[in-house]
C-alpha cells in the first residue's frame, strides 16, 4: 500500500509494455484517470450546442475543455490521497486503468465519427450548406497542442509556486508556508496579468476602436444638409460623431424611399445621434441629444424612439428603417453613443457605461415628453439592441413612469445578465417554454423570435413591451449556473433551429456555450445573435400599431427587405 502524499508502489514490470507506460506516465505526472478525463470531456466537447463550429475552433475548445478534465482529475487524486486512503498496485492498477481507458477511447472515436453529422444537424436547422469533413486529424492535433501548452503553463506556476513556498520554509511552519505561498504567487499572477498583459490588450483595443471610429481631423467632410445631425446647423459636432453614427444619420430610407413603397407622400425620417467624444458626462451627451431632437423638430412626429446603440456605438439599420417605411417617414429616433468597444468586452470592461447613459437619456427625454400636453406629443418607444437592450432595460424605470407611461418598448437579443429580462422569463406561465414565455394575457409583456411575431396590435393595454429573442441566442440563453446544471431550455423541446441532439455535461456545456457567445454573430441572418431586419416587422407592428396597416403591408415590406430594396433592411452587424 502507497504511503499517502507519495507516488504510489506498483508492480507493472510483470505487464510487458503496458508497465512500462504506466511508469512513464506517473514520473511525469499526467495520471491515467486525469487524461481520461480529460479525453472524456473532448469527446464531450464535440457534440452540438447552439452555434456551428469549425474545426480550428473545434481543436481549440477541445484543448481547453481536455485541460479542464485534467486538473479536475488531479484535484481528485490530490483529495484521494490527502484522505490517506488505500491506492491499488500492480496488476490490479493496471487493470483498472486499463478498464477505466478503453471506454473513454471507444467513447471518443464515436464522439469524432459523429461530429459531422451533428455540426450538420445545425446548420441544416440554420439553412447553411453542409461541411463534407470535420478534418479530425488537423483537430485533434490541434487541440493536443492547446492541451500541451497550457499544461506546461500549469507547470510553470507549479514551479514558481514551489520556488516561493520552497523559500519561506526557512521562516515560517511548512503549512503556513505553503498557504502564504500560494497567496503570494496568485498575487503576482494578477499583477503581471493585469497590469502588464491585460492592461496592454484593453488599451490596444480602445486604441484600435477609437482609430476605426474615424473622430475628429479622421472624420469625412460633413454632410451638404445644414439641417441633418453633424450638419452645419446641427449642435452635435460631426468630427465626435464616430464613424457608427455617421453612417445611422447618413443611411435608411428618405423621404422618396418610403413614398416609392407607401404609394403615399411621406415625410423624411429624423435621425439624431450623439457621439462618445461629444462630452465626458452621460448627462451632457443626453442634453446635447434632447437639445438636437428639439431643434430637428422631434417631437412634433407620430412616432419617437429613444435607441440605445450596441457597444461599438452601431445601430441596427434593420430595426430602425422597417419602423420608419411603416409610419411613413413620420418619425424621430435618438441614440446616445456610450462606448468604442464590442458589446462584450464594453458589458465587461465598461459595465456601467451604457447603463448611465441610458438613464440620463431616457430620463431626459420623458421629462421633456411629459412636460408637453398629451394630445400635442408624440407616442414615445424605447429600444435596443444586445447590450443596448440590456442598457435600456435599466434605463427603463417603469416604476418612475407609471404616472405617465411611456408607449412601449422593443428589446432585441437581451443579453442574459439583465435582471429585468431574467425577472419576467421567471414570472411566466407554467408549461410555457424558457426559450418562448407566455405571461397571462400578453396585454403587457410579449416574446417574439424568427418563427413568431408577438400576435399583432390587438389585445394590449397601456403599454406593450416586446421582446425579440432566437432560441439558437447564446447571448440570451446563456447562464452562468450550466457549469454543474442544465439550464431550463436544455431541459425543454429543443426550439426549430436548434439541435435535438444538443446534450447537458457539467463544465463541458458551459464552455461550449461561451464560444458560441463568441460566435454569435457569425450565424446566418434569423439565427444566433444575429438579428434580421424582416424579423423586427412583426413586433414593431404590434408595438407601435402603425395607421392603416394590413397583413399584406407586412408581407409586402418582409418581400421588400429579403430582396435587398435598402442595404438597411440587412443586418450586417
Amino acid at each position: 500500500m502507497a504511503r499517502s502524499g507519495s507516488p504510489p508502489m506498483m508492480a507493472e514490470a510483470s505487464l510487458p509494455g503496458g508497465g512500462e507506460v504506466m511508469r512513464i506516465l506517473e514520473r511525469t505526472g499526467l495520471y491515467v484517470l486525469p487524461l481520461c478525463l480529460g479525453l472524456l470531456f473532448l469527446a464531450a466537447s464535440l457534440t452540438p450546442t447552439l452555434i456551428p463550429r469549425e474545426w480550428l475552433v473545434q481543436g481549440v475548445l477541445g484543448g481547453l475543455v481536455m485541460v479542464l478534465g485534467y486538473l479536475i482529475g488531479r484535484a481528485c487524486i490530490s483529495l484521494y490521497r490527502l484522505l490517506d486512503l488505500p491506492e491499488p498496485d500492480g496488476r490490479t492498477a493496471a487493470i483498472s486503468r486499463l478498464a477505466l481507458a478503453v471506454p473513454v477511447l471507444v467513447i471518443l472515436v464515436l464522439c469524432l465519427l459523429s461530429a459531422r453529422s451533428w455540426q450538420n444537424g445545425i446548420r441544416t436547422r440554420m439553412d447553411m450548406p453542409p461541411v463534407e469533413t470535420t478534418h479530425t486529424f488537423q483537430m485533434l492535433a490541434l487541440a493536443l497542442v492547446v492541451f500541451a501548452v497550457l499544461v506546461l503553463l500549469g507547470f510553470a506556476v507549479q514551479w514558481l509556486f514551489d520556488r516561493v513556498r520552497f523559500r519561506l520554509y526557512r521562516y515560517m511552519p511548512a503549512r503556513t508556508a505553503n498557504v502564504a505561498g500560494f497567496l503570494l504567487t496568485s498575487l503576482l499572477l494578477i499583477v503581471v496579468t493585469r497590469d502588464g498583459v491585460l492592461d496592454r490588450v484593453i488599451a490596444g483595443l480602445d486604441n484600435s476602436v477609437t482609430v476605426a471610429q474615424n473622430l475628429f481631423v479622421d472624420a469625412p467632410p460633413p454632410p451638404a444638409d445644414a439641417d441633418l445631425t453633424g450638419g452645419a446647423n446641427s449642435l452635435v459636432d460631426w468630427g465626435a460623431l464616430g464613424q457608427p453614427g455617421r453612417d445611422y444619420v447618413l443611411t435608411g430610407p428618405d423621404a422618396a424611399d418610403i413614398t416609392a413603397f407607401t404609394g403615399q407622400n411621406a415625410l423624411q425620417p429624423i435621425r439624431v445621434y450623439v457621439g462618445r467624444a461629444e462630452a465626458d458626462d452621460p448627462q451632457d451627451r443626453a442634453d446635447i441629444a434632447l437639445a438636437e431632437l428639439i431643434r430637428q423638430g422631434g417631437f412634433d412626429r407620430e412616432v419617437l424612439i429613444v435607441a440605445m446603440p450596441t457597444g461599438t456605438g452601431w445601430m441596427d439599420p434593420g430595426a430602425v428603417d422597417t419602423v420608419e417605411y411603416m409610419h411613413g417617414g413620420d418619425i424621430a429616433t435618438v441614440a446616445v453613443q456610450y462606448s468604442y468597444l464590442q458589446s462584450p468586452l464594453a458589458l465587461i470592461l465598461e459595465t456601467r457605461s451604457g447603463l448611465d447613459q441610458a438613464e440620463a437619456l431616457i430620463g431626459t427625454v420623458h421629462r421633456h415628453w411629459r412636460s408637453l400636453p398629451e394630445n400635442d406629443r408624440p407616442r414615445l418607444y424605447i429600444h435596443g439592441l444586445s447590450l443596448g437592450a440590456w442598457s435600456s432595460m435599466h434605463g427603463t424605470d417603469l416604476f418612475a413612469l407609471l404616472d405617465d407611461p411611456i408607449d412601449g418598448a422593443l428589446w432585441a437579443g437581451p443579453p442574459f445578465p439583465s435582471a429585468k429580462w431574467q425577472g419576467i422569463v421567471a414570472s411566466r406561465d407554467e408549461g410555457s417554454p424558457a426559450i418562448a414565455p407566455v405571461l397571462g394575457d400578453g396585454r403587457l409583456v410579449r416574446f417574439a423570435s424568427h418563427t413568431e411575431d408577438a400576435g399583432g396590435p390587438e389585445g394590449w393595454g397601456n403599454m406593450r413591451l416586446v421582446y425579440l429573442q432566437y432560441s439558437s441566442d447564446p447571448i440570451v440563453f446563456f447562464t452562468s449556473s450550466s457549469l454543474f446544471r442544465a439550464p431550463e431550455w436544455m431541459r425543454e423541446p429543443p426550439g426549430p433551429d436548434v439541435s435535438p441532439q444538443m446534450r447537458f455535461m457539467p463544465v463541458v456545456t458551459q464552455f461550449q456555450l461561451a464560444v458560441d457567445m463568441a460566435l454569435a454573430n457569425t450565424a446566418p441572418d434569423g439565427h444566433g445573435h444575429a438579428y434580421y431586419g424582416p424579423d423586427y416587422i412583426g413586433p414593431w407592428v404590434a408595438v407601435t400599431d402603425p395607421a392603416n396597416w394590413t397583413d399584406e403591408d407586412t408581407a409586402r415590406l418582409i418581400a421588400h427587405c429579403d430582396g435587398g430594396f435598402h442595404q438597411g433592411c440587412d443586418n450586417d452587424g
